[in-house]
C-alpha cells in the first residue's frame, strides 16, 4: 500500500460555517491506483469545438510571420475538414435558412486570435444540428464579427484555427494522444458540462433562487440545470442560483481518503492583483482582447454546487500540507495553491484546473494565445517541478463549444422532451424515453446528448505517442477514468458515466516515453531551454 498524507479530523461545512478543530497531518492508506497513473491533471478550459482547433490537422497554413507547424511523418489523419465540406459546405449551400451568413469554413489569422463570443445555449445548439443535417450554425449559434476584417455577419461560426495559432495543442498531439471522436456530455454552456465533469448528472437540484430560463422542468417535479447559474451560497455568485444534491467525485474520493482539489484563478480573495483589485473582483486584462476580466467566475466552478464539497466563503487551507485533504478550504483553492502543494512534494492525486477568465479560452474575453500560454505553463512546471511526473497524467478537455461549426454530431445517447429541446423539433431531442434518473426524476428531461464535439487531449510519459483516438467519449469519461483508477469503479447515481467510453484506448502502459517535452508559452513550438530528462532515451 503506498503511503499518503491525509487529516486525522475532518472538518464540517454546514451552511459555510466551519465546525471542528484545525486539521493536521497524519498517515494513512488508500487503495492502490489500478493503472500506473498516481497523479491525474484536469485543465477543463472554455467554449471550443473540435472543427474550430483541429478541423484541418495536421495541415496548418504557415504564411509568413507565424509559428510555423510542420506535422512529423506518419501523422495519423483526424474526423476534420474534407474539399467537401471546405468548399461545399452545408452551412454555405442552405442559403434559404442562413441567408447572408451563409459560409463556408474559413481560417482565422494568428492576429485575429480575438473574436466574438458565439451563441452557445442547449437551445440553439440544437437547432444549429438542425436534425443531423449540420447546416444552422450561422442561423442559430452565430454572432457578426469582426474578424475577419469587414464581417459583419453571423458567418463567423464558421471560423477556424489551425497550427499557427493553436500552435501548443497541435505540438501536444504530436508527441502525445488526442481523441477525434468526444463530446460535450449534454448540449447547453459552461456550468452543465462542468458539473457533467464531476457527477455526470445536471438534474437533482434541490435549490433554485431566481434561476429563470437556466433550468427546465425534469418532467417529475423537480428541476435540471441547462445554462449558467451561479452556485447557492458563494460568496461571488450573483443573482441566479442553483444547488445540486447527490454525489460528485469529490464526495467518492473523500470516501476513499484519496487526495483531491479544484484550482480556480481568482479563488484567493485575500490576495490582491498588481491592478490593485482584489476580492471578488480580482480581474486581469488580457494583452490579446484588451479585455479586462475577473479571474474568478462563480459558475465555473462545480464543486460549490454540492454542499458536501464547497467552500461558499472561500476560506483557506490551513497550510501547504493539507492542500488536497479536508479541512477549511474543503478541496477548494486557488491556482497559486496548485502550485504550492506540488513544490512542496505535496501533488495531489486528482487535481482539476481553472485558469483565471482571460486565460481560459473563451471567446469574448479570452483567446486562443492566453489559452495556450496557460496550458504550456502547467504542462512545463509539472516537468520541471513534480517527483512524479512519470507517473502523471494531464487530460486537456473543454466545458462546451461555445456554438462554433463542427461538422460532427454526436449520437444521442440520452432523450430528452422538455420544452427547452429542438433537436428534432421542439420539444424534441428524442422522445425523453431512453432519459437517465436524478435523484427527483426516474427519467430526467433536459439532459439531451452527446452534445458538440470537443478536443481532448492526454499529455502523459503513458500517452501513446502521436496517436488519435476515435472512441467515442465525453466529459463524464474522465469522471470515468478517475473512478475506475482510485475508487473500484464506483459510479454515481443517475450519471453519464455508467454509459461514458474508456479513456484507456490513449494510453500505453507497458511502453512509456522517457524524457521531457518542453513548449514555449508565447509561440507553442518547442524548446531546448531547461531540457532534462529521465533515465533512458531522451525524446528527440
Amino acid at each position: 500500500m503506498q503511503k499518503f498524507f491525509a487529516n486525522s479530523v475532518a472538518a464540517i461545512l454546514v451552511a459555510g460555517q466551519i465546525a471542528g478543530p484545525t486539521v493536521v497531518n497524519a498517515q494513512a492508506d488508500h487503495k492502490e491506483t489500478v493503472t500506473p497513473i498516481k497523479h491525474v491533471v484536469v485543465i477543463f478550459q472554455e467554449n471550443v469545438s473540435f472543427d474550430h482547433y483541429f478541423g484541418t490537422y495536421p495541415y496548418a497554413l504557415n504564411p509568413k510571420g507565424e509559428p510555423r507547424f510542420v506535422a512529423a511523418p506518419g501523422t495519423p489523419t483526424v474526423n476534420g475538414y474534407t474539399d467537401a465540406l471546405l468548399y461545399n459546405n452545408p452551412n454555405f449551400l442552405n442559403k434559404e435558412l442562413n441567408g447572408s451568413a451563409a459560409s463556408n469554413p474559413f481560417r482565422l489569422d494568428r492576429s485575429e486570435a480575438a473574436t466574438a463570443d458565439q451563441d452557445h445555449d442547449y437551445t440553439p445548439e440544437q437547432q444549429a444540428v438542425h436534425g443531423g443535417l449540420m447546416d444552422g450554425f450561422p442561423k442559430y449559434t452565430g454572432t457578426p464579427g469582426p474578424p475577419p476584417s469587414g464581417q459583419k455577419t453571423n458567418a463567423l461560426v464558421m471560423g477556424y484555427y489551425d497550427g499557427n495559432t493553436v500552435t501548443a495543442l497541435w505540438n501536444y498531439a504530436q508527441q502525445f494522444a488526442m481523441s477525434d471522436n468526444s463530446y460535450n456530455t449534454t448540449f447547453g454552456p459552461s456550468t452543465p458540462g462542468a458539473i457533467n465533469l464531476i457527477s455526470g448528472q445536471t438534474g437533482g437540484i434541490v435549490d433554485s433562487v431566481s434561476a429563470g430560463d437556466s433550468v427546465v422542468p425534469d418532467g417529475s417535479g423537480g428541476q435540471t440545470l441547462i445554462s449558467d447559474a451561479d452556485p447557492v451560497g458563494d460568496v461571488c455568485s450573483g443573482t441566479g442560483t442553483v444547488q445540486f444534491g447527490g454525489q460528485n467525485i469529490g464526495d467518492l474520493l473523500n470516501s476513499r481518503g484519496v487526495s483531491w482539489g479544484f484550482f480556480e484563478g481568482g479563488f484567493n480573495l485575500q490576495k490582491t492583483n498588481p491592478d490593485g483589485s482584489t476580492g471578488c473582483s480580482r480581474t486581469t486584462t488580457s494583452k490579446i482582447t484588451m479585455t479586462k476580466k475577473v479571474d474568478y467566475i462563480p459558475h465555473h466552478q462545480p464543486f460549490q454546487y454540492y454542499v458536501s464539497t464547497a467552500n461558499p466563503k472561500h476560506l483557506r487551507p490551513s497550510s501547504v500540507r493539507t492542500i488536497g485533504y479536508t479541512d477549511a478550504a474543503n478541496h477548494q483553492y486557488d491556482l497559486d495553491d496548485f502550485y504550492a502543494a506540488v513544490k512542496e512534494g505535496n501533488f495531489p492525486a486528482v487535481s482539476f484546473l481553472k485558469a483565471p477568465g482571460y486565460q481560459d479560452g473563451h471567446a469574448g474575453y479570452s483567446d486562443p494565445l492566453d489559452e495556450q500560454s496557460f496550458i504550456v505553463h502547467v504542462v512545463n512546471f509539472l516537468q520541471r517541478e513534480s517527483r512524479d511526473w512519470e507517473n502523471t497524467a494531464v487530460i486537456v478537455a473543454y466545458d462546451d463549444s461555445d456554438g462554433w461549426y463542427d461538422h460532427q454530431m454526436g449520437p444521442i445517447v440520452n432523450q430528452s422532451s422538455s420544452a427547452a429541446d429542438a433537436l428534432l423539433g421542439t420539444g424534441s431531442c428524442g422522445d425523453g424515453s431512453t432519459a437517465l434518473s436524478s435523484s427527483t426524476a426516474s427519467h430526467a428531461q433536459g439532459r439531451c446528448g452527446y452534445g458538440p464535439r470537443l478536443p481532448l487531449l492526454v499529455i502523459s510519459p503513458y500517452a501513446k505517442h502521436n496517436y488519435v483516438d476515435h472512441a467515442i467519449t465525453d466529459q463524464s469519461s474522465i469522471l470515468r477514468f478517475i473512478e475506475d483508477n482510485w475508487v473500484g469503479g464506483q459510479r454515481i447515481e443517475g450519471s453519464f458515466d455508467s454509459r461514458a467510453g474508456s479513456l484507456l484506448g490513449m494510453f500505453d502502459f507497458k511502453n512509456p516515453q522517457r524524457g521531457t517535452y518542453f513548449l514555449d508559452e508565447n509561440t507553442g513550438n518547442r524548446t531546448d531551454n531547461g531540457f532534462s530528462g529521465f533515465p533512458g532515451n531522451n525524446w528527440f
